[in-house]
């Protein structure tokens, strides 16, 4: 009988080291993903990969004309965008038509949310507009 209790006491001890050691790890891959996530929020939208460089020259055009020319830009160019900085061009136009075109903003927000995952650069971005977008 007292080694059938031995058993149970040496399975229960390893049984709370084992949990114990679950918890540590879990507790270490948040730290990880909240390091990663700082080092996201500093993120400046030309910095991000996405567009082509002969097409650089271009967008700062398109930029320079405000909403209107980064309208034609996107359309002209989005197919040839990709993410994340397709997502972060697109908030900008969000950004520059929202007082003139609300709905429209809207729109394209939902659409930019819809495809940005959480583990995204941007997503920090998307956080902050999406209080006036929603």
């Amino acid at each position: 009988m007292t080694k059938l209790i031995a058993a149970l006491i040496v399975a229960a001890v390893l049984f709370g080291v084992w949990e114990l050691w679950v918890w540590y790890d879990k507790v270490d891959h948040e730290k990880e993903v909240d390091q990663r996530t700082l080092a996201m929020a500093h993120v400046v939208g030309d910095s991000l990969s996405g567009v082509p460089g002969q097409l650089e020259p271009s967008l700062q055009e398109a930029k320079n004309k405000g909403a209107e020319g980064l309208k034609k830009w996107l359309a002209l160019y989005g197919s040839r965008i990709e993410d994340p900085r397709k997502a972060w061009l697109e908030m900008d136009y969000c950004v520059l038509i929202a007082r003139d075109n609300p709905a429209e903003a809207k729109r394209i927000f939902a659409d930019v949310k819809a495809r940005t995952p959480p583990t995204s650069r941007i997503y920090k971005r998307i956080q902050e507009l999406s209080k006036s977008y929603e």
